[in-house]
C-alpha cells in the first residue's frame, strides 16, 4: 500500500524554524515528483514547493521563496521541507504529495498520493 507520512510540525514563534519530513513507502519513490501543499480551514489547498521527477528541479511559491528549502534523500525515501523565518501566515496543515513522473506542479489536481498532513502553527 502506497503511503506518505509527514512529521515535524508543531508550534513555533514567528521568526523561528521547523523542518518537515515526508517518508514514502509502497511505491517507487524515485519515479514521483514530490510536492508540499498547505491548507487553512475553509481555504483551498495551496502549493508550497515541488521537486520534479524529470529533471530534479525545485520550485517554490512566491510567498515562501527564500525562506523554505526542499530536499530529497532517495536512500531514505524521504523529502524534507526546511522552513525558516516563519510568519504568522505560514500557519496551516502541511501535506506531502506524490505525482507519477511529473515535472513541477503547484495544483492539487492529478496527485496520486497524499499524506494525512502535519499542523504548523506560528505564534506571535
Amino acid at each position: 500500500e502506497a503511503q506518505l507520512v509527514e512529521s515535524g510540525g508543531g508550534l513555533v514563534q514567528a521568526g523561528g524554524s521547523l523542518t518537515l519530513s515526508c517518508v514514502a513507502s509502497g511505491f517507487t519513490f524515485d519515479d514521483y515528483a514530490i510536492g508540499w501543499f498547505r491548507q487553512v480551514a475553509g481555504q483551498e489547498r495551496e502549493g508550497v514547493s515541488c521537486l520534479s521527477a524529470i529533471d530534479r528541479d525545485t520550485d517554490y511559491a512566491d510567498s515562501v521563496k527564500g525562506r523554505f528549502t526542499l530536499s530529497r534523500d532517495n536512500a531514505k525515501n524521504t523529502v524534507y521541507l526546511q522552513m525558516e523565518r516563519l510568519k504568522l501566515e505560514d500557519t496551516a496543515v502541511y501535506y506531502c504529495a506524490a505525482r507519477y513522473y511529473s515535472g513541477i506542479y503547484s495544483r492539487p489536481d492529478g496527485v496520486d498520493y497524499w499524506g494525512k498532513g502535519t499542523q504548523v502553527t506560528v505564534s506571535s
